[in-house]
């Protein structure tokens, strides 16, 4: 089976609803420390269409997904909560989640996204994009332009992510 997934062409799309039992499945595999629920992804899916974006195949079926929103700096939203709303006064660009299923890993996917995700938050004003590494990923994260990041308080707020959770930024200015 793994040979008939690596024939088939994965590429990078918008992310709509139907695709978000996909998504799930490969945050399970990703990210088996760190779940969340449907709900979540599509509460982030409702709140920000534009910086949702799934690699599929050509058949559909999901083998990666990008959650990204407006969000503000030197802050992370807790794991697997419900968000009302993007707040008012946002200054940063938040990548929530990038994984890619572990069967497709290694393929050169995710330098694409990332760099598509940061032109397009510099096209709409961003200065930053904003992340939490999680997973041991500082150095995936650094090799595509992110720096750790140590404001005052931040390691309490990242408690819940671990610990060996980063807070990291891309400047885009």
């Amino acid at each position: 089976m793994p040979a008939q997934t690596e024939a088939r062409s994965l590429n990078w799309r918008p992310m709509t609803g139907v695709d978000l039992d996909g998504v799930v499945q490969v945050a399970q595999k990703s990210f088996p420390d760190h779940p969340e629920e449907r709900a979540c992804f599509a509460n982030r899916l409702d709140l920000n269409p534009n910086g949702c974006f799934v690699l599929a195949d050509d058949q559909g079926t999901v083998k990666g997904y990008l959650v990204s929103y407006p969000w503000m700096r030197n802050m992370a939203p807790a794991l697997n909560v419900l968000i009302d709303a993007i707040p008012a006064d946002a200054d940063s660009y938040y990548l929530h989640d990038l994984a890619i299923d572990p069967d497709v890993r290694g393929g050169g996917y995710t330098r694409k996204i990332i760099d598509q995700l940061a032109e397009q938050a510099r096209a709409e004003g961003w200065p930053q994009v904003s992340l939490v590494a999680v997973n041991n990923a500082t150095g995936f994260w650094s090799r595509n332009g992110f720096e750790v990041q140590t404001p005052d308080g931040i390691a309490t707020k990242l408690a819940s992510y671990g610990d060996d959770a980063r807070y990291m930024e891309r400047p885009l200015v």
